[in-house]
């Protein structure tokens, strides 16, 4: 169900807003409606959509180009309609082999609903992970100008994904946010940063807005702390989806190693998730965006 040009201003302005405040926000990442509609309950401002969540419920692995834009933009479309927060996307690397492919994903994503999307700088191949810098910034641009042409402010991210795919250069890092900022990312995003240092240079090398990922067990920082950082936006990407996933492992070991059912437990109550999924009404608060 696509949502009202009327609606997705809403949202598009909201999200915009969000970056101009003085405290970080969290953005949290559903990957599915249900998971967007729980969310929206728990007060978050604004979801993302999780490319690796997506692909673990498809039983896929993540980050081998095994999701198509069609299958994403479908998924994205569903958690839009599950929800009245802004969303924005985990659009990969711009499901397109030229700059022109990446602006049509664009286009793409706001007949969805979207309100925003990252574009990576990786390639999906093992050999060569992080595309040279020229070409990454031809698609970041081509990215800003399609978002440009809609009439409604999509806010567009340009993620370097040199810590994610193993290649822990922090100057390089840099001058790639950097020449993202310069061809009109909104956002910038560089995801496993290794520390707070890190994360406090990347933000004082830019001007734009920085989102950080957090859930790694080898970094934690609060939300607060973040802040102080200079983050504006924080996300979870896959940790979510991971932790749910984590639960289902631990319930399966339980049950075939020692033939036992204690991760009930820890399971939500029937009535509880019925009652979170039962159907929204217009007066309910549940359907009314976070303040």
């Amino acid at each position: 169900m696509r949502i009202a040009a009327t609606d997705q201003y809403r949202r598009a302005v909201t999200f915009r807003k969000l970056h101009e405040g003085s405290e970080p926000f969290v953005v949290a990442n559903p990957w599915d409606a249900g998971t967007a509609r729980i969310l929206t309950q728990h007060g978050f401002p604004a979801l993302a959509t999780s490319g690796a969540g997506l692909s673990y419920a498809l039983g896929r692995s993540d980050g081998a180009n095994l999701v198509s834009r069609a299958e994403l933009l479908a998924n994205a479309e569903e958690i839009v309609a599950a929800t009245p927060l802004p969303v924005t996307a985990d659009l990969e690397s711009g499901f397109g082999d030229t700059p022109e492919g990446v602006a049509e994903t664009i286009r793409h994503a706001a007949a969805a609903g979207l309100v925003g999307g990252s574009v990576e700088d990786s390639t999906g191949r093992d050999e060569d992970p992080v595309r040279p810098l020229e070409e990454a910034v031809e698609r970041v641009a081509a990215a800003v100008a399609a978002a440009r042409e809609l009439d409604f402010p999509f806010t567009v991210t340009a993620r370097a994904e040199n810590f994610f795919q193993g290649r822990p250069d922090l100057p390089d890092t840099i001058r790639r946010l950097r020449a993202y900022e310069a061809a009109g990312a909104d956002v910038l995003y560089a995801p496993a940063l290794p520390d707070a240092e890190a994360i406090r240079e990347v933000c004082s090398a830019v001007t734009r807005p920085v989102n950080v990922l957090m859930g790694s067990p080898a970094l934690r920082l609060s939300v607060a702390e973040l802040g102080a950082l200079g983050v504006r936006r924080i996300s979870v990407g896959s940790a979510l989806s991971r932790a749910a996933l984590g639960a289902v492992v631990r319930a399966a070991k339980e049950i075939r190693e020692h033939g036992t059912f204690g991760f009930g437990a820890d399971a939500l109550p029937y009535p509880e998730a019925n009652a979170m999924l039962a159907p929204a009404h217009p007066a309910d608060p549940e359907s009314e965006p976070a303040p």
